[in-house]
This record gives structure tokens, C-alpha cells and sequence, in this order.
């Protein structure tokens, strides 16, 4: 009996056949920007904003600009990164220490998955990272007394990254490998944008985090 050379299934006499065992692939909302991996999704919409998704079918960047987009991605993510890992060790509140520890894996997954997505290597976040760096990034006050000043900072350092991604894109050329890349990347940030929100109100209101 013949068996599919990917899955190994058994394949019953001449039947043609399409194998699609561990197949991903990936799709871009054309409404915002977001990269979603994945066989299939829901009606063909975007998991984030219900848009319609294309298949997103590109090569391995190598032109400089676009590489630059990519540094740029990984540079704020590892910044995000660092600042969580940071704000977990030193919160004195259990609960936000639980939760900024979830944030920073978080941003350890995002890394994996641009990694992946973006064929780069994934670089080695920074072990001496400042808080005040962020604080000063993000234009917010630093209030080391204050849990919730760290929850403002952090979601000012996302909307920091919105806006710098979404004017990056506005001044590359239309139809551009580094206009959608910036898109994307813009998109990401802004799904952090609103995780962190929700999970300030929740924390505010003494509820349970999402993550």
C-alpha cells in the first residue's frame, strides 16, 4: 500500500489526494495589517478585526530596507522584553510581578514567532536593562512608588512602537516590501496596545488577568 510521503497515511489505490498534515500557512488582513499563521481560519476572516485575509506568499527579505523594518521589530521587542522581565523582579506586588512575568514571555514568543516568520535569528535579550530607559522611551514619568506607573509605561512603550511602525509605512513608496512590513509590525503592536489596556483595567478593578 502506498503511503503519503508526508503524514505517512495510508493512500487507497489510485485516489488523487492533497496532504495537508502539519501544513501552516500564512495570511495578512487586508484591513489591518495582521499576520496570522495557520491551515485555515474562520470564515476567512482576520482573528483580530473580522477583515478579509490573503495569503501572504513572500520570499526572504534581503533589501536593506527591509531588513531595517525587521531590526527595527526586533529592537522594540527586545526593549519590551527587557522591561518586563525588569519590572517583574523588581514589583513588590505579587500580582503584577505574576503578571509582567507573563509579559515578558510574552514578548519572548512574539520573538519566536518573527523569527520564524521573518526568517532572522532570534538575538539574546539584555540582562543589565533600566527601567528609566523605557520610561524615557515612552515619554512617561518614572514613579518607582507607583505598581500602576509600570502598566502606564509599558502601554506607552507600545503605543510609541504603533506610531513609529505606522509613520514608518506612511513614507515608504505604496506597494513596498517595507510598506507592508511596517504594517504588520504596526499591527502587532497594536494587539500589545490592547492586551496591556485590558489587563490594566482588570488589575484596576481587582479582577483576574486575561493571560
Amino acid at each position: 500500500m502506498i503511503s503519503c510521503p508526508k503524514c505517512q497515511r495510508p493512500i487507497e489505490g489510485e485516489e488523487v489526494y492533497i496532504c495537508c498534515a502539519n501544513l501552516e500557512l500564512r495570511w495578512r488582513c487586508g484591513a489591518c495589517g495582521k499576520v496570522s499563521e495557520g491551515f485555515a481560519f474562520p470564515y476567512g476572516m482576520c482573528p483580530h478585526c473580522n477583515g478579509k485575509l490573503e495569503i501572504l506568499e513572500r520570499g526572504p527579505i534581503n533589501d536593506t530596507k527591509g531588513l531595517a523594518a525587521i531590526r527595527a521589530a526586533f529592537e522594540i521587542e527586545l526593549g519590551g522584553h527587557a522591561f518586563y522581565r525588569r519590572a517583574a523582579n523588581e514589583s513588590k506586588d505579587p500580582l503584577l510581578r505574576e503578571l509582567f512575568g507573563r509579559f515578558a514571555a510574552m514578548e519572548q514568543e512574539h520573538m519566536q514567532t518573527l523569527s520564524k516568520r521573518y526568517h532572522a535569528d532570534l538575538p539574546q535579550p539584555a540582562e543589565d536593562f533600566q527601567i528609566d530607559h523605557a520610561a524615557i522611551f515612552a515619554g512617561v514619568e518614572r514613579k518607582p512608588e507607583d505598581p500602576a506607573n509600570l502598566f502606564r509605561v509599558a502601554i506607552a512603550f507600545e503605543e510609541r512602537a504603533v506610531k513609529f511602525f505606522s509613520e514608518q509605512g506612511a513614507k515608504s513608496p505604496e506597494g513596498s516590501v517595507e510598506r507592508d512590513l511596517y504594517k504588520e509590525l504596526a499591527a502587532e503592536e497594536r494587539e500589545h496596545v490592547a492586551l496591556l489596556t485590558t489587563e490594566y483595567e482588570r488589575w484596576k478593578s481587582g479582577k483576574a488577568g486575561l493571560l
